[in-house]
């Protein structure tokens, strides 16, 4: 593997049941659980996207995403005591 394809898999995986609802699983551990449209979303985004965008739309789904700011917290004022 090169070092591209290591990052681009944060470890997310789901799987869609038969009465529909889609589990996301973070590293084998299940996170999270989607029911009805959004489940049906879901699967809509990640049938058209390719592996990076999948494990991407994973991570918004379940929170577990960087934000952006984790650098720009630590220089805060009230995180600089």
């Amino acid at each position: 593997m090169s070092d591209i394809e290591d990052n681009s898999d944060l470890g997310f995986t789901f799987r869609k049941n038969k009465n529909g609802e889609v589990w996301i699983s973070h590293h084998g551990k299940h996170i999270t659980t989607l029911r009805g449209n959004a489940a049906v979303d879901f699967i809509v985004e990640v049938d058209n996207g390719s592996f990076e965008d999948q494990q991407q739309m994973m991570a918004r789904e379940t929170g577990n995403y960087k934000h952006g700011n984790e650098r720009l917290a630590s220089l805060h004022p009230r995180n600089c005591r």
